[in-house]
């Protein structure tokens, strides 16, 4: 079930309110004591027999740990402007921001690195992505959006499925990452992409629900066959401390990390055969 309801007709500012304060597990006396307030104030705002101030809507918005794109839907349920802006990417406003990012992946290199969106759109990647996972791209019978999109690249058949030689195992944990972000409320696209995700031939049922997903290995790797060569990554994900921006709270820097010398070395051969 996606927990952001942003999509919905016009949901009032008590709906929303006890939206998330359901999300997160909360009863009233316990946000009540966490915002410092009443809980009667509290009951009466979700009833709708109160009226927030704005200061009161950002207060229990920021007490509920809601994303920003959300806590804008609550304040204009309120009857307030937004708060938080939502800029593109390209817009001159993160120039600054997009320096920092192409930073990060220059200095990554010879491994992968990609910025990916809310919506785990590939939006940026440096020259070694392009490189090594550009090869696979040729052979793929996927639309430009889809091709840009890293989960559906993952999961489609006829997208990277077919060279991820441990698939099952690496996709069933990416998916998961999708069901707790969707539970969480953190990504508001997170539901609806699982659901496209899920209706790919082949799927396991059992990756339908959330579930913890363990193994013998401390870290869990992605196994691709690259023509006569087998290159196994390991990756992080790295988001900006506190920003003040919806596009920014919702990016993700995926750094690629080989996990055996043999990778390390053959991605080092291929950065020297690559052409300048």
């Amino acid at each position: 079930m996606n927990t952001s309801i942003r999509q919905q007709a016009a949901p009032g500012f008590g709906h929303l309110l006890r939206h998330w304060r359901s999300v997160r597990r909360l009863s009233q006396l316990a946000l009540a004591t966490e915002a410092r307030i009443s809980a009667r104030h509290l009951c009466f705002l979700e009833t709708g027999r109160g009226q927030p101030s704005r200061e009161m809507v950002r207060l229990l918005g920021h007490a509920l740990d809601v994303p920003f794109a959300d806590q804008n839907a609550m304040l204009m349920a309120a009857g307030y402007a937004p708060l938080y802006g939502e800029r593109d990417l390209d817009a001159p406003e993160l120039r600054h921001v997009r320096r920092a990012l192409e930073f990060m992946l220059t200095q990554q290199e010879p491994f992968p690195a990609i910025v990916i969106d809310g919506h785990w759109n590939v939006r940026m990647r440096n020259a070694a992505s392009r490189h090594i996972f550009g090869a696979f791209r040729a052979l793929y019978a996927l639309s430009d959006a889809l091709a840009d999109n890293a989960m559906h690249v993952v999961c489609h058949p006829k997208g990277l499925r077919p060279f991820i030689r441990n698939w099952e195992q690496f996709t069933g944990s990416l998916l998961q990452v999708l069901h707790r972000e969707a539970l969480q409320g953190t990504n508001a696209a997170a539901a609806e992409l699982l659901d496209e995700l899920l209706r790919y031939p082949d799927m396991p049922k059992d990756w339908r629900v959330p579930n913890g997903v363990g193994g013998e290995s401390p870290l869990l790797t992605m196994q691709v066959r690259r023509g006569d060569s087998d290159l196994s990554f390991f990756t992080t994900l790295t988001t900006f401390a506190m920003p003040r921006d919806v596009t920014l709270q919702q990016l993700k820097v995926e750094f690629f990390f080989p996990a055996d010398a043999a990778t390390a070395e053959a991605v080092r051969q291929l950065a020297a055969s690559r052409p300048s």
